[in-house]
C-alpha cells in the first residue's frame, strides 16, 4: 500500500514537471507560443448592407416568363386554399413559415417582392439566381442553398402566390 501510494505520487510529481510553460527552448533561442485570434471571414455582402432575405426590392419583376400580372383587392379564397396544398406539398422542406430554415421564410415576402419576382423564382428558379442580382445574393446568404425546380405549372404558382397573401 506505501509503494503503490508512493508511486502515484512519483507519477504526479513527474507530471507536474512535465507540463511545464509554454516556452521551448531549442540551439540558443527561445520560441513562445501564443494563441492568434482569427479574423472573421470576409463575405460577399458588407456589414451595413441589408441581407437579401430583408432587402427590399418592390420594383424588380426578375428574369422569366412573368412580365406583368394583376392581383384582385380581395384574396380568392379557394385559390389560396389550393396554394396552402401545393405549398404543404412541394415547399415545407426548405421553407417554415414563421422563421428561416434552408431557405427564406415567406410570411411576409408580399411586403418585400413584387409578385412577378415571386412567380418568377417559383417557376425557374436556376435562371433567377444566374440574372437576377437579389436571387444571386439570397443563394449567398442561405450557403447556396439553391431553390429546386418543382416544375409548377403557372397556375398553381399562381395559387402559391395567392395563399402568400393570406400569410
Amino acid at each position: 500500500m506505501k509503494i503503490t501510494s508512493k508511486l502515484i505520487a512519483l507519477l504526479c510529481a513527474i507530471l507536474l514537471f512535465s507540463c511545464g510553460g509554454k516556452e521551448e527552448k531549442k540551439d540558443g533561442f527561445s520560441l513562445e507560443r501564443s494563441k492568434v485570434e482569427e479574423a472573421p471571414a470576409q463575405t460577399s455582402v458588407a456589414s451595413d448592407e441589408v441581407p437579401a432575405s430583408q432587402r427590399i426590392t418592390l420594383d424588380e419583376k426578375g428574369v422569366g416568363q412573368i412580365k406583368e400580372i394583376t392581383l384582385d383587392p380581395e384574396i380568392n379564397t379557394a385559390m389560396a386554399a389550393e396554394g396552402e396544398a401545393i405549398f404543404k406539398t412541394n415547399c415545407t422542406a426548405c421553407h417554415k413559415l414563421d422563421k428561416r430554415f434552408i431557405g427564406p421564410s415567406p410570411k411576409g415576402i408580399l411586403e418585400r417582392r413584387s409578385p412577378e419576382w415571386i412567380m418568377n423564382m417559383i417557376l425557374d428558379p436556376q435562371l433567377m439566381t444566374e440574372q437576377d442580382r437579389c436571387a444571386k445574393d439570397l443563394l449567398v446568404e442561405f450557403n447556396g442553398a439553391a431553390m429546386a425546380n418543382q416544375n409548377l405549372t403557372l397556375e398553381q404558382t399562381r395559387a402559391i402566390l395567392e395563399y402568400f397573401r393570406t400569410l
